[in-house]
C-alpha cells in the first residue's frame, strides 16, 4: 500500500491503518440514529486489506479491496469485503510472505465485531496457519475492524478498533483517551466447540 510504513512493529501498523482506512471515501456513515443516517449507510463502503509481515521482518499493508456486494436500502446490519486469499508483493516470493491479520473498516456507529469477522478469521487459519512466526514472536492470525464514533467525511477521527485473534477466548476493543494512549477492554467471548465451530457472546 503506497505511503504505509513499512513498520518494525504490528502495532504501530495497526495505529497507522485505522485513520488510513476510515479516510477513504465513504468509509464512515455515523451513528446510526443520526437524521441523514440512512443515505450515508446505502452508499458506504467496507475496505478490506491484509496486514502481512515480510522476509525484511517488516510489516506492510496490501492495498485495499471495496466492499460490491448490494445491500438492501433498509439493512442497517452489516456489509462485506472479499479479500483475496493471498497477497501479490512483487517484492518477494509469495510463500515468504506472512499473512497476520485481516483489516476494514465497519461504516455503521455504534459498532462490534461479528460473527463474520471471527469466521474470517477461521478462514485465515485454514489457509495460512494458525500462528505467525516473526520477528517480535509468535503472533495468532487475526482480524481487525476500524471504527469512527461520527461521521466526518473530510477528516474522521479513528475512535477505535475491535481485535479479535485465533484461539482467544476474547473479543477486545481498543480505544484512545484524551492523551492519545490506547487501552483495550473485553468486550465479548468466544466458545470453541471444534476447529470451525464456537459460539459468540457479545459483552464484557
Amino acid at each position: 500500500m503506497p505511503d504505509f510504513g513499512p513498520f518494525t512493529s504490528y502495532r504501530d501498523a495497526l495505529m497507522e491503518a485505522c485513520p488510513l482506512i476510515l479516510s477513504q471515501p465513504r468509509a464512515t456513515a455515523g451513528r446510526r440514529d443520526d437524521q441523514n443516517f440512512a443515505v450515508r449507510w446505502r452508499v458506504s463502503t467496507e475496505y478490506c486489506a491484509w496486514l502481512y509481515h515480510t522476509p525484511q521482518e517488516t510489516y506492510e499493508m496490501s492495498m485495499l479491496m471495496e466492499s460490491s456486494d448490494a445491500v438492501p436500502p433498509d439493512s442497517h446490519g452489516e456489509r462485506g469485503c472479499r479479500i483475496p486469499a493471498f497477497v501479490h508483493d512483487r517484492r518477494y516470493p509469495q510463500h515468504a510472505l506472512k499473512h497476520l491479520y485481516v483489516l476494514h473498516n465497519h461504516p455503521a456507529a455504534p459498532t462490534h465485531i461479528s460473527l463474520k469477522d471471527i469466521r474470517a478469521v477461521v478462514a485465515a487459519a485454514k489457509i495460512h496457519g494458525r500462528f505467525m512466526e516473526t520477528h517480535e514472536g509468535r503472533i495468532p492470525v487475526g482480524v481487525v475492524a476500524f471504527f469512527a464514533n461520527s461521521y466526518e467525511p473530510t477528516s474522521p477521527s479513528c475512535d477505535g478498533f475491535f481485535e479479535y485473534t485465533w484461539g482467544s477466548t476474547d473479543v477486545v476493543r481498543w480505544t484512545p483517551d484524551e492523551q492519545g494512549a490506547w487501552s483495550g477492554e473485553k468486550v465479548g467471548t468466544v466458545t470453541w466447540k471444534s476447529e470451525t465451530e464456537f459460539d459468540f457472546e457479545p459483552g464484557g
